[in-house]
């Protein structure tokens, strides 16, 4: 029986969640989705597509934003990185989303559930249409923990009493947990996670002698690893001006890869070591390319484009269960 463990952002990637590519655009995006964090393109795209599945609104486009997943499975696998995939939608799942109003999602699977050390964690996701992410994702791990010693916890479910976009959460998402060791920083922008998410966190890791970080980031960012990728011990890519408060102390002294706010907004920094001496991003990104290899890390690339356009990149569509 392995264990389940991540210790680091950049440990050895021995086992992962990779996404699958599913998307419904609710009937009126403009009015049920936030899409601050997006870039104009993808607004416009986005605000044209209500009601329609990706492969209605885009078969080329769908067609490709699949192809980006089967690449990153192919690249993890021949650094014989363990890949698991979610189950597809059930017909039920798309029908009801549509009912809804609120569309469905199966397309990243950092946000909905976490890993720090040995512990599995389903968190809960703020915007509506994403609230069931998890559900394709379940099954997997449920299988994962019969087979590997692991702590399965979930959040408590988010407080509904004063309407479904209330702010009490808690909510707690996989993309602004970001592990160091016994140190784990939990962004909060507005966007997603909650300071109610963050201390229902604390108030458990901290039993098993974790730190808990709140760090709050600018509003047009959606989650922490968007602004902050630690490719090894000491070096990090960060954006400093989306840190509110400045860059934590713990992590002040780090040799950093400044991007801008713009360059964020595209996820230049939402990028996946494989160790510390491989990391993955988007052949888009030549500068930051050129930057790294300058560190001595080997930088294998991808056109994950398709990815970026819906928010997330190589980090948001993987989630660790072993990184040691």
């Amino acid at each position: 029986m392995n264990k389940t463990k991540v210790v680091s952002e950049f440990a050895p990637l021995k086992a992962t969640v990779l996404a699958q590519s599913q998307f419904c655009f609710p009937e009126d995006p403009k009015n049920s989705m936030d899409t601050s964090f997006l870039t104009k393109e993808n607004v416009e795209f986005v605000n044209n597509s209500g009601g329609k599945d990706v492969a209605e609104a885009d078969e080329k486009l769908q067609r490709d934003w699949e192809q980006e997943k089967i690449a990153m499975q192919s690249l993890l696998e021949s650094y014989g990185v363990e890949v698991l995939r979610p189950r597809l939608l059930t017909q039920h799942e798309k029908d009801y989303g549509k009912e809804q109003g609120v569309g469905y999602s199966n397309f990243f699977s950092r946000d909905p559930f976490f890993t720090i050390g040995s512990f599995i964690i389903e968190g809960n996701l703020r915007f509506m249409h994403r609230r069931r992410e998890i559900f394709p994702i379940r099954p997997v791990l449920n299988e994962w923990v019969k087979k590997n010693e692991s702590y399965y916890f979930a959040a408590p479910q988010p407080d509904l009493a004063e309407g479904e976009n209330s702010e009490v959460g808690p909510f707690i998402e996989g993309g602004d947990v970001v592990v160091l060791g016994k140190t784990v920083f939990v962004g909060y922008s507005g966007l997603a996670s909650n300071l109610n998410g963050i201390y229902w966190l604390k108030q458990l890791l901290e039993q098993f002698d974790y730190k808990v970080i709140p760090v709050r980031l600018h509003p047009s960012i959606l989650h922490l690893d968007c602004v902050l990728s630690m490719l090894k011990e000491g070096l990090m890519i960060t954006c400093e001006e989306a840190f509110l408060d400045g860059i934590p102390e713990e992590l002040k002294d780090w040799e950093k890869i400044n991007v801008s706010l713009t360059e964020a907004a595209n996820l230049i920094a939402n990028d996946l070591p494989i160790n510390e001496q491989v990391y993955v991003t988007d052949q888009a990104f030549t500068d930051l390319i050129a930057k790294i290899e300058a560190k001595g890390i080997k930088v294998e690339t991808l056109d994950y484009h398709v990815s970026r356009m819906f928010g997330g990149s190589f980090r948001c569509t993987t989630q660790a269960l072993i990184r040691e």
